[in-house]
């Protein structure tokens, strides 16, 4: 089997209320790759799911070097809008999107994006409850399991997972 990801790093964002899926899927199908998974938060330490799942992050929003990293997934839930409170974690998504790496929201995660005003001109998805947002923040908003525009890749429900990760991995590859 090859493990095609081997020289890639990824940053996997954390709070509070994070979807399950939406932060386990990616991370352990990253890791299948080969890739080297990072749990980032605002504060080390552990941060629980919506379901009371937890998650152990490692580094710390203001440690986390956006040229260190390849990628940063950030997973949905009500999560989005405990890390957007964040100045640092926002900074991170910011500076990982200037840099020209990959940045992959699902859900709500599209209200990281927003913070981190990232949107203009983009074309995206996310939960619809905040397509509003999404549009405010200068993007085009479409309904579709998947979208890529450029370095951004956007996807709506845990439904849609399969496709985020398959697009996530295709990113990491080229």
């Amino acid at each position: 089997m090859h493990h095609h990801l081997t020289e890639k790093r990824v940053a996997v964002l954390a709070a509070n209320f994070y979807e399950d899926t939406e932060l386990w899927v990616p991370y352990y199908r990253l890791m299948e790759e080969g890739a080297q998974v990072d749990i980032v938060a605002a504060k080390r330490g552990t941060y629980t799911s919506k379901y009371g799942y937890p998650v152990e992050a490692t580094v710390e929003a203001k440690e986390a070097q956006a040229a260190t990293y390849d990628a940063v997934v950030i997973p949905g839930g009500y999560a989005p809008d405990h890390m957007r409170r964040s100045p640092e974690l926002v900074d991170f998504v910011r500076a990982m999107h200037d840099g020209g790496k990959v940045v992959a929201a699902i859900c709500h995660a599209g209200w990281m994006l927003v913070s981190a005003g990232i949107l203009q001109g983009k074309t995206v998805t996310s939960f619809f409850a905040i397509k509003d947002d999404m549009v405010n923040a200068g993007a085009a908003w479409v309904d579709k399991e998947v979208v890529v525009d450029g370095t951004l890749i956007t996807s709506r429900t845990p439904a849609d997972l399969p496709a985020f990760c398959r697009e996530l991995v295709r990113a990491l590859e080229a």
